[in-house]
C-alpha cells in the first residue's frame, strides 16, 4: 500500500521535535496523494510516547520495544525499521537528519536495497516519486534528485526547515514481533555533558561564539545572551578545536546543521565551512568589529563593533522587554 513510514526519535521517552516536523511534513506530502501515515518509535518502555504521535498525522505506529534497544543501536534500530518497512509497505520512509537519523537511514536504506536522500530542505511529489531539493558544496548550491524509481525512497529531512503542526486524534499502535536482533556493537551508558542545555540542532534560536571572543573565560558572555533570549550555545570550529567548548555545540560543516529562526554570530568571521552550516537561518544578526568579515555578505542585520561592548546593553535591553 502507498503511503509514508517516519522513523521517530526519542531520548528517555520524550518524542524529538525534529521527529514532529518530520511526521507533519509526511502528512502534508500523503494528504495530497491520499496515502496513510505510519511512524515507527524503537526504544525501551516507549509505548505512552508512542500513542501521542496521532495528533502529527501519525494513523498507525508500529513500536520495537526492548531492554536491548534502550540506548541507540545502529544494528538493532535499522532492523527495527526494516521490520516497520515490511508491515507497512510504505512508498517512502522519512527521518530528521539529526545526528542519529543521518547514521540511521543510510544503514537502513542498505537494509532495504535502495539508496538515500539526505539533508532535504524541500520536497515536490512527481506521479508516486519524490523529488528532493538538498544543499551540495557546503550550502552554495541546490541540487534536486529523485531515488530513480526505487522503493522505498529513504529521504532525511533537515531539522527546523518543515514546520510541526497537530493534525490529527489518536493512533494504532502495533508491536512489532518477529524482531531478530542482532546486536554486536552495545552502548553500554549514555553520558550527558551539556547540562540540559538546548540542543543546536532543533534549536529556535542560536547564538554563537567565535574566535573573537578571545578567551574560554568569555564563553560566559555567549551563554548569558542565549539564556536571555531562550536560545541554544553554538560556537565556531576555531573555539571548538582549540578546547573552550564542546564539540556538540559546534556549527558548520564538520558540526551540526542548523535551521534556526533567528542565528546571532557573535565574534564569528564567516569562513565558508561556518556559513555551510548556518546560511539556511531564517533571521541572521552578525556582531564583529571587522567591517570586511565575510559573515556579513549572509546577514540579514549587522553591528559593527566590539562584542564586549555590544552584548551587555544588548543583554539589559532584552531584559527590558521581556520583565
Amino acid at each position: 500500500m502507498a503511503g509514508i513510514l517516519v522513523f521517530v526519535e526519542q531520548r528517555d521517552g520524550e518524542i524529538r521535535k525534529a521527529s514532529h516536523q518530520a511526521i507533519s511534513e509526511a502528512k502534508r506530502q500523503a494528504s495530497s496523494q491520499g496515502w496513510s501515515v505510519s511512524a515507527v518509535v524503537v526504544g525501551s518502555g516507549v509505548g505512552d510516547a508512542a500513542a501521542d504521535l496521532g495528533h502529527f498525522g501519525a494513523a498507525t505506529v508500529y513500536v520495537a520495544d526492548d531492554p536491548s534497544l534502550a540506548l541507540y543501536s545502529s544494528e538493532g534500530y535499522a532492523e527495527a525499521v526494516a521490520k516497520a518497512a515490511e508491515q507497512a509497505q510504505p512508498s517512502a520512509i522519512f527521518f530528521s537528519a539529526t545526528a542519529m537519523g543521518r547514521d540511521l537511514a543510510p544503514r537502513a536504506a542498505a537494509r532495504l536495497g535502495v539508496g538515500a536522500l539526505a539533508d532535504v530542505t524541500a520536497l515536490e511529489i512527481d506521479g508516486e516519486a519524490f523529488v528532493a531539493t538538498r544543499p551540495v558544496y557546503s550550502g552554495k548550491a541546490f541540487a534536486t534528485a529523485d531515488s530513480a524509481g526505487k522503493t522505498p525512497q529513504v529521504l532525511s529531512l533537515r531539522p527546523n526547515v518543515f514546520a510541526a503542526e497537530e493534525s490529527g486524534g489518536a493512533a494504532e499502535v502495533v508491536a512489532l514481533d518477529g524482531l531478530q536482533l542482532s546486536i554486536r556493537a552495545v552502548v553500554k551508558e549514555l553520558v550527558q555533558t551539556g547540562g540540559g542545555e538546548i540542543d543546536v540542532a532543533e534549536a529556535d534560536i542560536i547564538v554563537s561564539g567565535g574566535r573573537g571572543i578571545k578567551g574560554p573565560e568569555n564563553i560566559a558572555l555567549i551563554r548569558e545572551l542565549a539564556e536571555t533570549l531562550g536560545a541554544a550555545v553554538g560556537a565556531s570550529r576555531a573555539i571548538v578545536d582549540a578546547g573552550w567548548i564542546g564539540h556538540a555545540h559546534q556549527v558548520g560543516q564538520t558540526g551540526k546543521v542548523v535551521s534556526p529562526s533567528l542565528y546571532v554570530a557573535c565574534g564569528i568571521s564567516g569562513a565558508i565551512q561556518h556559513l555551510a552550516g548556518m546560511s539556511s537561518s531564517k533571521v541572521i544578526v552578525a556582531i564583529n568589529k571587522d567591517p570586511e568579515a565575510p559573515i556579513f555578505k549572509v546577514a540579514d542585520y549587522g553591528i559593527v563593533g566590539d562584542l564586549f561592548a555590544v552584548i551587555p546593553p544588548l543583554v539589559e535591553e532584552i531584559k527590558k522587554l521581556t520583565a
